[in-house]
């Protein structure tokens, strides 16, 4: 029989794809794409892939994390199906963890309050806060918010980070000045290793959700596509 030691992490939110195994939340394998075609065709070949890679099978996998949203309706119904159908295939637990605070946890170490965040159309950001001051704590969950009214709450100097387009940085800058920190591009990258870890943390404290019950975040209803009159 073989030993579940492995954690599987899976990040499919936005156009930005991550999986990847951990052993106690320390990463051992992870790959992380711009999804080209959709997450459907590529996820479980990249899932199966990490696994050829440290020559480890799914009956090793001791949990499934899984990024909840915010984010695209099609990327997180995607993820959210295949964590639960690891976790019921496999009897193993299941952690759902904020995509937002997946983001911002890369900037923990900062001590800082963070503004993770990213767009969610109609002019609005999808934006929670968080910061490490006697212990990891969200500030405030997630929400809409346009990027000039984001602006007028802000009173301290914030890292902000996530998947920040131009307009809202230069938005930022204007309206913000020195209180606004913006994480480098290279470091906003959002990845499943810092998953892991939260996922690991839940887990160790038993924290733990139900595959029945855990659903995706989101922030609006889904858009109904209306049927062709023939």
């Amino acid at each position: 029989m073989a030993v579940k030691k492995y954690e599987l992490s899976i990040d499919t939110s936005t156009d930005t794809s991550s999986v990847a195994l951990s052993l106690g939340g320390e990463v051992v394998a992870e790959l992380t794409w711009r999804v080209g075609a959709s997450h459907t065709v590529q996820l479980v070949p990249s899932v199966d892939y990490l696994l050829r890679k440290i020559n480890a099978t799914p009956q090793e996998l001791r949990a499934v994390f899984v990024a909840k949203g915010p984010g695209s309706f099609n990327g997180l119904r995607v993820g959210m199906s295949a964590a639960k159908g690891f976790a019921f295939a496999l009897s193993i637990p299941i952690v759902g963890i904020s995509t937002l605070e997946v983001e911002a946890y890369a900037f923990a170490h900062t001590g800082l309050p963070i503004c993770a965040m990213h767009g969610a159309g109609r002019g609005e950001l999808a934006v929670a806060f968080y910061q490490q001051a006697d212990g990891w704590r969200c500030l405030k969950g997630e929400h809409l918010i346009t990027p000039e009214a984001l602006c007028q709450q802000i009173e301290r100097r914030t890292l902000f980070c996530g998947e920040l387009s131009t307009h809202v940085i230069e938005v930022l800058k204007a309206r913000l000045g020195e209180l606004a920190l913006i994480a480098e591009p290279v470091a906003r990258l959002r990845r499943a290793g810092y998953l892991a870890a939260l996922g690991w943390q839940r887990l160790e404290e038993g924290r733990v959700d139900d595959p029945v019950s855990l659903q995706p975040i989101y922030m609006r209803p889904p858009p109904i596509t209306q049927r062709k009159v023939k």
